[in-house]
Protein backbone atom coordinates (compact mmCIF):
# COMPACT_ATOMS: atom_id res chain seq x y z
CA UNK A 1 0.00 0.00 0.00
CA UNK A 2 1.22 3.54 -0.78
CA UNK A 3 1.81 6.34 1.72
CA UNK A 4 0.31 8.81 -0.78
CA UNK A 5 -3.18 8.86 0.83
CA UNK A 6 -1.67 9.97 4.15
CA UNK A 7 0.38 12.68 2.45
CA UNK A 8 -2.83 13.95 0.80
CA UNK A 9 -4.69 14.04 4.12
CA UNK A 10 -1.97 16.18 5.68
CA UNK A 11 -0.91 18.38 2.78
CA UNK A 12 -3.91 19.24 0.58
CA UNK A 13 -3.68 22.86 1.55
CA UNK A 14 -5.63 25.43 3.60
CA UNK A 15 -9.18 24.39 4.30
CA UNK A 16 -8.73 20.88 2.90
CA UNK A 17 -5.94 19.29 4.90
CA UNK A 18 -6.40 17.85 8.37
CA UNK A 19 -4.52 15.84 10.96
CA UNK A 20 -4.38 12.06 11.00
CA UNK A 21 -6.69 10.12 13.25
CA UNK A 22 -5.05 7.70 15.65
CA UNK A 23 -5.99 4.77 13.41
CA UNK A 24 -4.64 6.55 10.31
CA UNK A 25 -1.40 7.38 12.10
CA UNK A 26 -1.06 3.74 13.12
CA UNK A 27 -1.57 2.63 9.52
CA UNK A 28 0.87 5.22 8.18
CA UNK A 29 3.63 4.30 10.62
CA UNK A 30 3.15 0.60 9.85
CA UNK A 31 3.87 1.42 6.21
CA UNK A 32 6.76 3.74 7.09
CA UNK A 33 8.44 0.94 9.02
CA UNK A 34 8.31 -1.33 5.97
CA UNK A 35 11.42 -1.91 3.88
CA UNK A 36 9.66 -0.77 0.68
CA UNK A 37 8.30 2.52 2.05
CA UNK A 38 8.85 5.41 -0.33
CA UNK A 39 11.50 7.70 1.22
CA UNK A 40 10.08 10.85 -0.40
CA UNK A 41 6.65 10.15 1.09
CA UNK A 42 8.20 9.50 4.51
CA UNK A 43 10.01 12.82 4.35
CA UNK A 44 6.84 14.60 3.25
CA UNK A 45 4.79 13.19 6.13
CA UNK A 46 7.43 14.00 8.74
CA UNK A 47 8.00 17.56 7.53
CA UNK A 48 4.30 18.41 7.10
CA UNK A 49 3.69 17.19 10.64
CA UNK A 50 6.65 19.28 11.76
CA UNK A 51 5.11 22.39 10.21
CA UNK A 52 1.54 21.91 11.44
CA UNK A 53 2.45 20.45 14.84
CA UNK A 54 1.67 16.88 15.74
CA UNK A 55 -1.37 15.89 17.80
CA UNK A 56 -1.71 13.40 20.63
CA UNK A 57 -3.71 11.11 18.33
CA UNK A 58 -0.92 11.13 15.75
CA UNK A 59 1.81 10.48 18.33
CA UNK A 60 -0.21 7.67 19.94
CA UNK A 61 -0.97 6.02 16.59
CA UNK A 62 2.65 6.20 15.45
CA UNK A 63 3.88 4.82 18.78
CA UNK A 64 1.37 1.96 18.78
CA UNK A 65 2.53 0.87 15.32
CA UNK A 66 6.19 1.20 16.25
CA UNK A 67 5.72 -0.82 19.42
CA UNK A 68 3.78 -3.53 17.56
CA UNK A 69 6.73 -3.91 15.18
CA UNK A 70 9.36 -4.65 17.85
CA UNK A 71 10.03 -8.15 19.23
CA UNK A 72 7.80 -9.22 22.13
CA UNK A 73 9.12 -8.55 25.61
CA UNK A 74 10.43 -11.63 27.42
CA UNK A 75 11.36 -11.92 31.06
CA UNK A 76 10.25 -9.86 34.06
CA UNK A 77 8.26 -6.77 33.22
CA UNK A 78 9.88 -3.44 34.13
CA UNK A 79 8.21 -1.44 36.85
CA UNK A 80 9.33 1.86 35.33
CA UNK A 81 9.97 2.87 31.72
CA UNK A 82 12.69 5.54 31.42
CA UNK A 83 13.33 6.83 27.86
CA UNK A 84 16.49 8.84 27.15
CA UNK A 85 16.46 10.56 23.76
CA UNK A 86 17.69 14.09 24.42
CA UNK A 87 20.30 15.73 22.20
CA UNK A 88 21.32 18.69 24.38
CA UNK A 89 25.07 19.14 24.69
CA UNK A 90 25.04 21.74 27.46
CA UNK A 91 23.35 19.74 30.18
CA UNK A 92 26.43 18.37 31.93
CA UNK A 93 26.84 14.79 33.16
CA UNK A 94 23.86 12.38 33.06
CA UNK A 95 23.20 12.40 36.80
CA UNK A 96 19.75 10.95 36.16
CA UNK A 97 21.40 7.56 35.54
CA UNK A 98 22.21 7.46 39.26
CA UNK A 99 18.58 8.32 39.96
CA UNK A 100 17.44 5.40 37.81
CA UNK A 101 19.86 3.08 39.62
CA UNK A 102 18.56 4.33 42.97
CA UNK A 103 14.98 3.54 41.95
CA UNK A 104 16.13 0.06 40.94
CA UNK A 105 17.81 -0.35 44.34
CA UNK A 106 14.43 0.52 45.86
CA UNK A 107 13.07 -2.67 44.27
CA UNK A 108 11.56 -1.29 41.05
CA UNK A 109 12.98 -2.80 37.83
CA UNK A 110 13.94 0.10 35.53
CA UNK A 111 14.23 -0.17 31.77
CA UNK A 112 16.18 2.65 30.16
CA UNK A 113 16.10 2.90 26.39
CA UNK A 114 17.34 5.52 24.00
CA UNK A 115 19.58 7.19 21.52
CA UNK A 116 21.52 10.42 21.98
CA UNK A 117 23.04 12.12 18.97
CA UNK A 118 26.06 13.26 21.00
CA UNK A 119 26.64 9.81 22.50
CA UNK A 120 30.28 9.64 21.40
CA UNK A 121 31.24 12.35 23.85
CA UNK A 122 32.95 11.25 27.05
CA UNK A 123 30.14 12.71 29.18
CA UNK A 124 27.32 11.11 27.18
CA UNK A 125 24.67 8.73 28.48
CA UNK A 126 26.03 5.76 26.53
CA UNK A 127 29.60 6.35 27.71
CA UNK A 128 28.54 6.52 31.36
CA UNK A 129 26.63 3.22 31.52
CA UNK A 130 29.50 0.70 32.03
CA UNK A 131 30.98 2.62 34.95
CA UNK A 132 27.61 2.63 36.71
CA UNK A 133 27.02 -1.09 36.35
CA UNK A 134 24.12 -0.65 33.91
CA UNK A 135 24.23 -3.33 31.20
CA UNK A 136 23.66 -2.39 27.57
CA UNK A 137 21.46 -5.03 25.93
CA UNK A 138 22.00 -6.11 22.34
CA UNK A 139 18.40 -7.19 21.77
CA UNK A 140 14.96 -7.07 23.34
CA UNK A 141 15.25 -10.61 24.81
CA UNK A 142 18.65 -9.74 26.25
CA UNK A 143 17.19 -6.64 27.87
CA UNK A 144 14.62 -8.81 29.63
CA UNK A 145 17.35 -11.13 30.86
CA UNK A 146 19.47 -8.24 32.10
CA UNK A 147 16.50 -6.69 33.89
CA UNK A 148 15.82 -9.96 35.67
CA UNK A 149 19.44 -10.33 36.70
CA UNK A 150 20.15 -6.86 38.01
CA UNK A 151 16.95 -4.84 38.11
CA UNK A 152 18.12 -2.26 35.56
CA UNK A 153 19.11 -2.33 31.89
CA UNK A 154 19.62 -0.01 28.93
CA UNK A 155 18.24 -0.95 25.52
CA UNK A 156 19.64 1.11 22.60
CA UNK A 157 17.13 2.20 20.00
CA UNK A 158 19.22 0.65 17.23
CA UNK A 159 18.84 -2.74 18.97
CA UNK A 160 15.19 -2.16 19.90
CA UNK A 161 14.08 -1.17 16.39
CA UNK A 162 16.68 -0.73 13.65
CA UNK A 163 14.05 0.57 11.23
CA UNK A 164 12.72 3.18 13.67
CA UNK A 165 16.31 4.16 14.39
CA UNK A 166 16.85 4.74 10.66
CA UNK A 167 13.73 6.93 10.52
CA UNK A 168 14.79 8.93 13.57
CA UNK A 169 18.23 9.61 12.15
CA UNK A 170 16.69 11.06 8.98
CA UNK A 171 17.11 14.27 10.96
CA UNK A 172 20.69 14.34 9.66
CA UNK A 173 19.36 14.61 6.10
CA UNK A 174 16.20 16.62 6.69
CA UNK A 175 17.91 19.14 8.92
CA UNK A 176 15.07 19.22 11.47
CA UNK A 177 13.77 17.10 14.30
CA UNK A 178 10.53 15.28 13.57
CA UNK A 179 7.64 13.88 15.57
CA UNK A 180 9.68 10.68 15.84
CA UNK A 181 11.68 12.35 18.61
CA UNK A 182 8.44 12.27 20.60
CA UNK A 183 7.28 8.87 19.35
CA UNK A 184 10.39 7.08 20.64
CA UNK A 185 9.74 8.42 24.13
CA UNK A 186 6.34 6.70 24.04
CA UNK A 187 7.56 3.22 23.02
CA UNK A 188 7.58 1.64 26.50
CA UNK A 189 8.88 -1.65 25.02
CA UNK A 190 8.53 -3.60 28.26
CA UNK A 191 4.89 -2.48 28.79
CA UNK A 192 5.61 -0.95 32.18
CA UNK A 193 2.59 0.51 33.96
CA UNK A 194 4.54 3.65 34.87
CA UNK A 195 6.94 5.90 32.99
CA UNK A 196 8.95 9.08 33.36
CA UNK A 197 9.74 11.29 30.37
CA UNK A 198 11.79 14.40 29.82
CA UNK A 199 11.16 17.19 27.33
CA UNK A 200 13.14 20.22 26.19
CA UNK A 201 10.21 22.33 24.99
CA UNK A 202 7.44 22.85 27.60
CA UNK A 203 4.61 22.43 25.06
CA UNK A 204 5.47 18.74 24.71
CA UNK A 205 4.66 17.98 28.34
CA UNK A 206 0.91 17.95 27.79
CA UNK A 207 1.23 16.42 24.32
CA UNK A 208 3.12 13.42 25.67
CA UNK A 209 0.77 13.07 28.62
CA UNK A 210 -2.27 13.11 26.32
CA UNK A 211 -0.70 10.56 23.97
CA UNK A 212 0.17 8.29 26.89
CA UNK A 213 -3.43 8.48 28.13
CA UNK A 214 -4.62 7.38 24.69
CA UNK A 215 -2.22 4.44 24.85
CA UNK A 216 -3.53 3.27 28.22
CA UNK A 217 -0.54 4.09 30.42
CA UNK A 218 -1.46 4.23 34.10
CA UNK A 219 1.12 6.54 35.69
CA UNK A 220 3.44 9.08 34.10
CA UNK A 221 5.44 12.16 35.01
CA UNK A 222 6.71 14.46 32.25
CA UNK A 223 9.32 17.04 33.21
CA UNK A 224 11.09 19.83 31.36
CA UNK A 225 14.46 18.52 32.42
CA UNK A 226 18.15 19.00 31.89
CA UNK A 227 18.82 19.04 28.15
CA UNK A 228 15.47 17.36 27.58
CA UNK A 229 16.12 14.36 29.84
CA UNK A 230 14.05 13.36 32.86
CA UNK A 231 16.38 15.13 35.26
CA UNK A 232 15.31 17.66 37.83
CA UNK A 233 17.08 20.93 38.56
CA UNK A 234 17.01 21.01 42.38
CA UNK A 235 16.93 24.83 42.66
CA UNK A 236 13.74 25.09 40.59
CA UNK A 237 10.10 24.28 41.30
CA UNK A 238 9.04 22.99 37.88
CA UNK A 239 5.53 22.26 36.61
CA UNK A 240 5.02 18.57 35.89
CA UNK A 241 2.39 16.87 33.76
CA UNK A 242 1.31 13.30 33.32
CA UNK A 243 -1.09 10.66 34.53
CA UNK A 244 -2.12 9.14 37.83
CA UNK A 245 -4.30 6.06 37.65
CA UNK A 246 -4.77 6.65 33.92
CA UNK A 247 -6.17 10.16 34.39
CA UNK A 248 -4.63 13.52 33.50
CA UNK A 249 -2.59 14.99 36.34
CA UNK A 250 -0.51 18.07 36.98
CA UNK A 251 1.85 18.91 39.82
CA UNK A 252 5.01 20.69 40.88
CA UNK A 253 8.48 19.25 41.30
CA UNK A 254 9.41 21.06 44.49
CA UNK A 255 12.65 22.95 45.16
CA UNK A 256 14.98 21.16 47.59
CA UNK A 257 17.89 23.66 47.25
CA UNK A 258 18.20 27.43 47.25
CA UNK A 259 20.41 29.19 44.73
CA UNK A 260 20.82 29.87 41.03
CA UNK A 261 23.17 27.14 39.86
CA UNK A 262 23.08 25.56 36.42
CA UNK A 263 23.17 21.81 35.91
CA UNK A 264 26.48 22.28 34.14
CA UNK A 265 27.88 23.74 37.41
CA UNK A 266 27.95 20.23 38.89
CA UNK A 267 31.23 18.30 38.49
CA UNK A 268 32.03 17.65 34.83
CA UNK A 269 34.48 14.77 35.01
CA UNK A 270 32.61 11.57 33.98
CA UNK A 271 34.36 9.73 36.83
CA UNK A 272 32.34 11.90 39.22
CA UNK A 273 29.21 9.82 38.58
CA UNK A 274 30.59 6.65 40.14
CA UNK A 275 32.50 8.65 42.75
CA UNK A 276 29.31 10.29 43.99
CA UNK A 277 27.54 6.93 44.28
CA UNK A 278 30.45 5.22 46.02
CA UNK A 279 31.05 8.09 48.44
CA UNK A 280 34.40 9.29 47.13
CA UNK A 281 32.85 12.58 46.03
CA UNK A 282 30.79 14.86 48.26
CA UNK A 283 28.90 17.45 46.23
CA UNK A 284 25.58 18.70 47.64
CA UNK A 285 24.34 20.06 44.30
CA UNK A 286 25.05 16.86 42.33
CA UNK A 287 23.50 14.79 45.11
CA UNK A 288 20.40 17.00 45.07
CA UNK A 289 20.04 16.45 41.30
CA UNK A 290 20.12 12.69 41.82
CA UNK A 291 17.78 12.62 44.81
CA UNK A 292 15.19 15.10 43.53
CA UNK A 293 15.00 13.24 40.21
CA UNK A 294 14.69 9.88 41.95
CA UNK A 295 12.00 11.28 44.24
CA UNK A 296 9.90 12.34 41.26
CA UNK A 297 10.23 8.84 39.81
CA UNK A 298 9.25 7.24 43.13
CA UNK A 299 6.28 9.59 43.41
CA UNK A 300 5.19 8.49 39.93
CA UNK A 301 5.21 4.92 41.17
CA UNK A 302 3.22 5.78 44.27
CA UNK A 303 6.09 4.92 46.61
CA UNK A 304 5.94 6.67 49.96
CA UNK A 305 9.59 6.07 50.92
CA UNK A 306 11.98 8.98 50.53
CA UNK A 307 14.73 8.87 47.94
CA UNK A 308 17.11 10.17 50.62
CA UNK A 309 16.47 7.08 52.75
CA UNK A 310 17.24 4.77 49.81
CA UNK A 311 20.37 6.83 49.12
CA UNK A 312 21.58 6.38 52.68
CA UNK A 313 21.01 2.60 52.43
CA UNK A 314 22.48 2.13 48.93
CA UNK A 315 25.26 -0.41 48.39
CA UNK A 316 28.34 1.72 47.87
CA UNK A 317 30.06 -0.67 45.49
CA UNK A 318 28.71 -0.50 41.96
CA UNK A 319 28.30 -3.87 40.26
CA UNK A 320 29.94 -4.91 37.06
CA UNK A 321 27.48 -4.48 34.15
CA UNK A 322 26.95 -8.22 33.59
CA UNK A 323 24.17 -9.40 31.34
CA UNK A 324 22.01 -12.33 32.46
CA UNK A 325 23.78 -15.56 31.68
CA UNK A 326 27.14 -13.86 31.14
CA UNK A 327 30.14 -15.27 33.01
CA UNK A 328 31.06 -13.49 36.22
Amino acid sequence: MSLAPYVRILARGPGRSRGLTQAEAREAMTLMLGDDADPEAIGAILMVLRMKGETAAEIAGFAEAARAAIPPWLGPRPGLDWPSYAAGRSRGLPWFLLSARLVAEAGVPVLLHGWNSHQREAASVRAALPGLGIPVARSVPEAGQALGAGGIAYLPLEALSPRLFALLTLRDRLGLRSCLNTVVRMLNPGRAAAAVQGVFHPAYRRLQADAAERMGLADLTVLKGGGGEFEHHPTKDISTYGLRGGRAWQGQSGQPLEGHQRLADAPGDPAALAALWEGGLRDPFAEAIVLSTAQLALDTLGHHARARDHWAARPRRLPEPQLAGAPT
